[in-house]
């Protein structure tokens, strides 16, 4: 059976350039179109779709107002098509917050690497399974400030993508402020990156930032990849950030596995592998390459997934040592880069 699609934009271009894109797709039926959230209101009650297009700047009601309204009362997977600015990014991140399935920008400058991914998102979307979410803003979470967490010195290297940006915050803020080093790769358009790292610095005791080429790596600070260029990691003695907007890796820059497979090399059995829900098998193979280094990985369970894509294709070729839930995560990678617990054990 095809995927039924419906369009929300407000932007008559907009809703026939999205159609266009969806319809090279066999699998995927676009079944009807509406410019502002009271014609989508009624078409979703007509047409019943499977997954929803929605702009997230619109007349009459904005998409994250809409977004809401629709996983309170009607829960759809909906992919979230914004435009490349600051303001655009911001309410597109608190939309993934809200329960969005996935994003994707409008095309600028001629770009269009990840409008031309939507298919593949309202095919994964329609599969997906729509988890309970919180509407509330999402408050800083207080972590173990007591002084009982001390880094071992290893550096936690991360990988994610569809359903990431709840994940990391569900991780990341129970990270004390003197955690690990951790460097992250996140599948998001370059424009959003900046605003996810400041949003995560917002709700996390360490400091975040988004990676800049040459920073070193410290305990207490969180590094993202920017959403331009590949993040590495280089010089084992003393730790910093590469930046390089090499080709794209299985499909994508950032690269999982270009970040997974510079710590196996650069840093091997002194670090910790975590790969977290995502579409796709990017990571996989860096995953790999950094347990056969010696350094212990882990891979989110199928149920706390949004989409059970790069975590199972990890499992599947042998990178997982464990598998953990999404709740579990946080506590068990503190653990396994404690002082304290090393010297227990």
């Amino acid at each position: 059976m095809s995927v039924r699609v419906l369009v929300v934009d407000d932007s008559a271009t907009m809703r026939e350039l999205i159609s266009a894109v969806l319809r090279q797709d066999p699998q995927i039926e676009v079944v009807g179109h509406a410019a502002d959230p009271l014609e989508a209101r009624t078409a979703i009650k007509q047409l019943n779709p499977d997954v929803i297009t929605l702009d997230v700047e619109m007349p009459n009601m904005n998409g994250l107002e809409f977004l809401e309204k629709i996983m309170r009362l009607r829960p759809t997977p909906v992919i979230m098509v914004s435009s490349l600015t600051q303001a655009g990014a911001s309410v597109t991140l608190r939309a993934l917050e809200c329960g969005a399935f996935d994003c994707v920008a409008k095309p600028s400058n001629g770009d269009y690497h990840d409008f031309d991914q939507l298919p593949e998102k309202v095919r994964a979307a329609a599969k997906s399974r729509m988890q309970p979410r919180s509407f509330a803003p999402a408050e800083p979470v207080t972590p173990d400030r007591n002084g009982r967490f001390a880094p071992d010195g290893r550096v936690v290297a991360i990988g994610s993508s569809t359903g990431g940006v709840e994940a990391l915050i569900a991780v990341l803020s129970r990270f004390p402020a003197n955690c690990p080093p951790v460097l992250i790769t996140q599948h998001m358009p370059a424009t959003f990156t900046k605003s996810f790292a400041e949003r995560l610095n917002r709700l996390c005791a360490p400091e975040v930032a988004e990676a800049e080429d040459g920073m070193l790596v410290l305990p207490g600070h969180i590094y993202l990849a920017p959403g331009s260029a590949h993040l590495e990691i280089a010089n084992p003695s003393r730790p910093r950030c590469r930046l390089h907007d090499g080709e794209r890796v299985s499909g994508h820059r950032p690269s999982a596995d270009v970040l997974f497979g510079s710590v196996a090399r650069v840093i091997g059995a002194r670090s910790l592998g975590v790969i977290l829900t995502g579409m796709g098998r990017d990571g996989a193979q860096g995953l790999l390459e950094m347990r056969q280094a010696g350094a212990e990985t882990i891979g989110q369970d199928e149920a706390s997934c949004i989409v059970y894509g790069m975590p199972k294709v990890a499992f599947e070729i042998g990178a997982v040592s464990r598998q953990l839930s999404l709740g579990k995560m946080a506590d068990h990678i503190l653990r396994s880069t404690s002082l304290h617990h090393r010297e227990r054990v």
